[in-house]
């Protein structure tokens, strides 16, 4: 039996019937095809051989979930836990059973809630897995790969969830790319920003872009755009798609400055 593919370039999976010389989300210009080794798939089995997933806990309610050792992006998703049911945030391209264990035994997955294309990853597994929703603002349907029925497209700027959470549409980096507000994990509460919000490894500037391995900014007039969009939206901690950007202190100060140098 044909497995599906997974592009080790940027770990989107692709269903086995689909024959495709090059990954279409590394063909896009937000991405590349590593001029290295060129295009090279593997498959979920082989990755369970060489990887696993490992799980930290960020806090009391939120726990990192990252594939070890780096795969493809080596973006980390968020697994929140709430008393009205469980999210999942983003997602990696390795489910493996000491994972589902783990979801498991903490009450299971309500929803999954995806930023933007280049973080699909094997959803469909983790979806039938856990019998849940994935929540994918429409903007993006092109991106999907593999169809199923768990998928929802959501099409307003934002969407409401449970305890308070919303998924907001920012746009920039693709149409759909979007953030996640959840209002309790701090007094004016936390967003996930995925790289909608690129935090600095310096951890003194939030960049704006279209593609981060590229080099590709964002026009002015959407910059312009996106800051009066996270004007109106009250946060004082940012968690990125990387395990290094967490922010805590100062973050909207920041996040002016930031906006700042890119307008003047």
């Amino acid at each position: 039996m044909l497995q599906s593919k997974i592009c080790n370039a940027c770990g989107t999976q692709y269903p086995s019937h689909e024959t495709l010389a090059i990954c279409p989300v590394c063909a896009d210009d937000r991405q590349a095809v590593p001029l290295e080794t060129g295009q090279i798939w593997t498959t979920h089995d082989r990755l369970l051989k060489t990887h696993s997933v490992q799980i930290l806990a960020l806090q009391e309610h939120v726990y990192q979930l990252e594939v070890i050792p780096k795969f493809a992006i080596g973006q980390r998703a968020f697994f929140i836990l709430t008393d009205q049911g469980n999210i999942l945030w983003d997602c990696i391209p390795l489910l493996d059973e000491a994972t589902v264990a783990f979801i498991r035994a903490k009450g299971g997955l309500d929803a999954i809630a995806i930023s933007h294309p280049h973080y699909y990853s094997n959803v469909k597994n983790w979806a039938q897995t856990f019998d849940c929703p994935v929540y994918i603002h429409e903007k993006d349907k092109q991106w999907i790969r593999e169809e199923e029925e768990r998928i929802h497209l959501w099409k307003t700027n934002q969407k409401s969830l449970w305890n308070g959470m919303q998924l907001i549409n920012i746009g920039g980096h693709f149409p759909g790319s979007s953030i996640l507000r959840v209002p309790f994990l701090s007094p004016k509460g936390t967003i996930f920003c995925s790289d909608t919000l690129f935090i600095a490894p310096s951890m003194k500037h939030i960049s704006l872009i279209y593609s981060a391995p590229n080099r590709i900014p964002l026009p002015r007039a959407e910059v312009k755009r996106i800051k009066k969009r996270l004007d109106d939206i009250e946060f004082d901690t940012l968690y990125g798609f990387w395990k290094y950007q967490h922010l805590t202190k100062n973050v909207k100060d920041l996040l002016k400055v930031s906006f700042n140098r890119y307008l003047q």
